[in-house]
């Protein structure tokens, strides 16, 4: 699967127009808990005469991602970005290995790679732009020392977490949602479409980190409006 993403400093073009959004929007976001789910407003929710099916923008993508039961997330937050489009997104887990991704470079003797997993809707009546808005973080103690200046701090992230460069892939694709479309170079997530997404470090770390102490936050102004760090809470264990 190609859909490969550089998580850092990265900017995507609009395709408001090939997706018939209509005019830009201010970037709004909220929180929506969903006990053992995702939030997901399936289309003709809220009674209007839109399309409920993905129109023919052209062929869906060549090795797609395989289908998969939807794990258990934690609680939902809903984002929509200045272009209009929205998602909700939910953290699964997290987790280290020596390589998270099938194009990870295998991790050196005592170090391994930390990754995390969060699920992706399109909450819109609409194919909308495959982005990745979550980014992972983790103590600077368990960066080695070579690599701590390139761990960055972000604003509303607890002091002594930082992320390192990393890169996104889409993994599943959950349940009954269909493969993602390609049109004209831009990926698109079909209408009610839910993808599994892992996020992986390009820098390994120390074998000591705990899972526990890797977190999944959107922090970036193009998804929230404060550029305050929100964070995707993992789901409780069950008692």
């Amino acid at each position: 699967m190609s859909n490969s993403y550089r998580s850092h400093h990265r900017r995507k073009k609009s395709s408001a127009g090939k997706v018939g959004l209509a005019g830009v929007l201010t970037g709004a976001i909220g929180i929506a808990a969903v006990a053992g789910g995702i939030l997901i407003l399936r289309p003709g929710s809220d009674g209007d005469a839109e399309t409920t099916t993905s129109p023919p923008l052209s062929s869906q993508l060549n090795n797609a991602p395989a289908p998969a039961p939807a794990p258990k997330v934690g609680p939902a937050l809903s984002i929509t970005t200045p272009e209009g489009y929205a998602y909700s997104l939910a953290a699964s887990r997290t987790g280290v290995d020596s390589k998270p991704l099938n194009d990870s470079t295998p991790a050196p003797a005592g170090l391994t790679y930390a990754y995390a997993e969060y699920v992706i809707t399109n909450n819109q009546k609409r194919p909308v732009l495959l982005d990745f808005p979550a980014d992972i973080f983790l103590p600077r103690a368990e960066v080695p020392r070579d690599a701590q200046n390139r761990c960055m701090p972000q604003a509303g992230i607890p002091a002594g977490m930082c992320t390192l460069p990393n890169h996104s892939k889409v993994t599943a694709r959950l349940d009954d949602s269909e493969p993602p479309i390609q049109d004209e170079g831009d990926t698109l997530i079909p209408v009610g479409a839910s993808y599994l997404v892992r996020i992986a470090t390009d820098l390994p770390v120390n074998e000591t980190l705990s899972t526990e102490d890797i977190k999944l936050y959107v922090w970036n102004a193009r998804y929230t409006s404060d550029r305050k760090g929100i964070e995707l809470a993992r789901p409780q264990p069950a008692t």
